[in-house]
């Protein structure tokens, strides 16, 4: 059923446009009735727990360490610094809202690494409840919405700040939260724009390894405190074969042709996921998380954009 309902997600996006992620959730949302109960509800809690981690592990395949590498100091100087300010700026700000930390966490990880991929991966490390799910359900939708604003708005505001092609796709690459809009906002601008653009992209993306395991690690410990029997293996299973998938892609020994099949696997994975994390959320219970979430959000967003903008104006490093 998730699957089916990802199809129609997928089919939408293809035919009207618009991110088939954001399609697949709300799509999945309308049919919430089906988890209450019935034969639906296992299908459904599969497709959101284990699907989802199947499909983070195969991320690694949108990732080499030459493509890092090739990416010139000033960009991994701005993603280095950039990524950690934002989640710390998330999570400073939604104490100050006076929200949870698995919400601080989770904005900040979205906004500053990949959007709603990161979203998916550092929620499956953190602490599982309903109001986790909603938090989740929350910023996926919200950080991709903030996302295709960014994708329309951000290539006027680098031509508005006057800066070079270089300097554009830096801006455009460290800024927009999804693969997907930066692809679409760089190639707006130019050809060369959108390279730059997609590269400092795929620097943030690798950002998400390190980021879930520290986090991973932290859990764990905190897990482990007060508690006779040991943490175990802090990293789960899922991140383990991200690195693994991350590692061998960079290798060179795996044909494009696998290399593009994982891709394609994971990115179904990850809308029959959302699909079910759709289901097991409704419109009522985000209504009732209220303005503040949103609030932080546009904050990191802002926080971002801002950081990266002003480093460039004064010459990068």
């Amino acid at each position: 059923m998730c699957f089916v309902v990802g199809m129609a997600a997928a089919f939408v996006s293809d035919h009207y446009g618009g991110p088939t992620i954001l399609y697949a959730v709300l799509l999945g949302m309308a049919f919430n009735h089906l988890s209450a109960e019935g034969r639906y509800v296992a299908g459904i809690t599969f497709s959101a727990k284990a699907v989802l981690r199947f499909g983070i592990a195969l991320l690694g395949a949108r990732i080499t360490i030459e493509q890092i590498l090739g990416l010139g100091l000033t960009p991994i100087a701005i993603v280095l610094v950039g990524v950690p300010a934002t989640i710390f700026f998330s999570i400073i700000c939604g104490k100050w809202l006076k929200l949870g930390a698995t919400q601080g966490i989770l904005s900040g990880a979205s906004v500053g690494i990949c959007g709603a991929s990161a979203a998916l991966a550092v929620s499956a490390v953190l602490p599982q409840n309903k109001a986790s799910e909603k938090c989740l359900i929350f910023t996926v939708i919200t950080v991709t919405a903030l996302s295709t604003v960014a994708m329309i708005a951000y290539p006027l505001v680098v031509s508005l700040l006057g800066f070079n092609e270089a300097e554009s796709g830096i801006f455009l690459g460290a800024t927009i939260h999804d693969v997907a809009q930066v692809v679409g906002a760089g190639y707006m601008v130019s050809d060369n724009v959108g390279d730059v653009a997609t590269f400092s992209k795929l620097l943030r993306v690798a950002m998400l390894v390190p980021v879930v395991v520290i986090i991973s690690i932290v859990i764990a410990r905190q897990k482990s405190n007060g508690q006779v029997k040991g943490a175990g293996l802090p990293l789960p299973g899922f991140l383990i074969a991200f690195i693994i998938v991350v590692l061998f892609n960079s290798s060179g020994y795996l044909p494009a042709m696998i290399t593009d099949s994982m891709i394609d696997i994971s990115r179904w994975c990850l809308i029959v996921a959302m699909v079910g994390l759709g289901m097991k959320a409704s419109f009522k219970e985000l209504a009732e998380m209220g303005w503040k979430p949103m609030l932080l959000m546009t904050l990191n967003t802002l926080f971002l954009a801002v950081l990266v903008g002003t480093w460039l104006l004064l010459g990068g490093l």
